[in-house]
């Protein structure tokens, strides 16, 4: 393997572990409001997704159908989604945000942004942040087209 396969290998290594525990504690800075983090995921998920099936939403949340159907349960008791039979094929149900469920969101994700911008500015240097900045611009160029 050549010196710059290997360098990416480990680059793509240690930024799958970061960006998955970032994303946990995004959740978790957001999990109020008698919300776990896995519902908080669903809900943001389905804000991106609506309407959905709990097994779509369950492979985009890469969890098992059962858990996103116990997911989905708890989210309509609170009153944050609901279901509806779908048109297309009577044996699913499609999963709808209600307005609670819509502003829930958007609050969440705004808290999200606020945390990881506050958390950013404490813990970097201004040279460090322009670094972060400069590596965001290159990962974009990964996952464009």
């Amino acid at each position: 393997m050549t010196s710059k396969k290997a360098e990416a290998v480990a680059a793509a290594q240690t930024l799958r572990v970061l960006v998955g525990r970032l994303r946990r504690q995004m959740m978790d800075a957001t999990a109020v409001g008698g919300l776990t983090s896995a519902q908080a995921s669903a809900l943001a998920r389905l804000a991106k997704m609506e309407p959905a099936t709990a097994s779509v939403l369950a492979g985009a949340e890469r969890v098992r159908p059962q858990s996103m159907a116990a997911t989905v349960a708890a989210l309509e008791k609170l009153g944050l989604v609901r279901r509806e039979d779908d048109p297309e094929d009577g044996r699913r149900q499609l999963i709808f945000l209600t307005p609670e469920g819509r502003a829930y969101g958007q609050g969440a994700r705004a808290s999200r942004e606020e945390w990881l911008a506050r958390t950013l500015a404490e813990r970097l240097t201004g040279a460090e942040l322009a670094v972060v900045t400069e590596a965001l611009a290159l990962l974009g160029r990964v996952v464009e087209p």
